[in-house]
């Protein structure tokens, strides 16, 4: 069975973060990936809140799937060559597909999960 999540959230709470004054707030929550990816940008609250949204939804969807909780640290989400964004869960051991996607406009992102697991 499928299972879904999606997450909503004002860009504006990530604005002015910045990796040396936020570094445990980011460090909690996104990997060294995302943070490199984030902030090689021009916009990096556009691009941290489209990723903070990809793990909620994620978290919703795999709440029914998983027997314990996974933290945000576990999930990264990182781009394919062709910019598709997909989903690595690190050191989960469950066969479990999950398609994601992210969208942001000035103000809001938002991010949609389906996820299943695999036999």
């Amino acid at each position: 069975m499928i299972q879904v999540g999606v997450d909503i959230e004002d860009i504006s709470r990530f604005e002015n973060k910045t990796l040396e004054k936020d570094a445990h707030f980011l460090n909690r929550i996104f990997t060294k990936n995302e943070l490199e990816y984030c902030f090689s940008n021009s916009l990096p609250a556009k691009h941290l809140a489209a990723r903070f949204c990809a793990k909620e939804a994620v978290v919703k969807a795999l709440s029914s799937i998983l027997k314990t909780n996974i933290s945000y640290s576990n999930i990264e989400i990182l781009k394919k060559e062709n910019g598709a964004p997909y989903v690595n869960l690190i050191g989960c051991e469950e066969n479990i597909e999950i398609s994601i996607s992210l969208s942001h406009d000035r103000e809001k992102a938002i991010a949609f999960a389906a996820a299943e697991k695999k036999s």
